[in-house]
């Protein structure tokens, strides 16, 4: 996928969540990461670029495609999104398998039979098979991310927007969900993640856009980001988070 971001602003009141992020991906991207500080942006441009946030100014387009920058553009527009985030966000009062079968039947009008076989397709293939029937209360941290995942990827999003995924996991349950990550990316699904997962970035992103204050400080390909950063920000930010790892 080609993504383009064109001086991209959004604001809180005074404070200016992206101010003129601008950035554009090559065309051979799948798996894009962004990365950079906390507070940098890079949720709120995770947002925008899954048309959950309209911006304040600037466009945004994908495969040569502008995006709805209108509410009700970018309702419709998002619909063709998954979504997965820190949070889990699955509905407590439910099982797993009706987390996943209620958005497809209420919100993309799959009839219930054809909304269960695939929902339990998609719990049997992240491993939640004998779980199915079980609330968020009675799943392990790694079993909810996972059941999300399952649920965003219910409707065949073109779209997979991950928002620091695992940041509220220990590194067993981490390792669980990156697995499934790496998995759906290595068959083909295009993904924007947000995470400070630097090795795992590193093995999954094809391309890489690092945020601080709001702007795009560098875009590239995963290995020249990697291996050649072009910022003493960014080699400052790598040399940080790959210190004690």
């Amino acid at each position: 996928m080609k993504l383009e971001a064109q001086a991209v602003t959004k604001r809180y009141g005074a404070h200016a969540a992206l101010d003129g992020a601008e950035f554009a991906t090559g065309a051979e991207a799948r798996v894009i990461a962004l990365l950079g500080p906390s507070g940098g942006g890079k949720s709120t441009l995770l947002r925008v670029l899954g048309c959950l946030l309209v911006p304040d100014a600037g466009q945004v387009s994908l495969d040569d495609r502008t995006l709805p920058h209108d509410e009700d553009g970018a309702l419709v527009e998002r619909r063709g999104n998954g979504f997965v985030f820190q949070g889990y966000n699955l509905f407590p009062h439910l099982t797993a398998l009706q987390n996943i079968t209620l958005p497809l039947q209420e919100v993309h009008g799959m009839p219930e039979t054809q909304a269960t076989q695939r929902a339990l397709e998609l719990l049997y293939r992240l491993g939640l098979q004998g779980h199915e029937h079980k609330r968020p209360s009675q799943l392990s941290g790694g079993q909810q991310q996972r059941a999300a995942i399952a649920r965003a990827l219910a409707p065949k999003p073109r779209l997979l927007l991950l928002d620091e995924p695992t940041s509220a996991l220990d590194p067993v349950m981490t390792g669980e969900v990156l697995d499934v990550i790496r998995e759906l990316a290595e068959a083909g699904q295009s993904i924007i993640l947000a995470t400070h997962e630097i090795s795992f970035a590193r093995k999954v992103a094809d391309w890489v856009v690092f945020l601080a204050a709001g702007k795009v400080q560098e875009s590239s390909s995963a290995a020249e980001f990697f291996t050649k950063p072009k910022t003493e920000m960014a080699r400052r930010y790598l040399e940080g988070l790959s210190k004690y790892r």
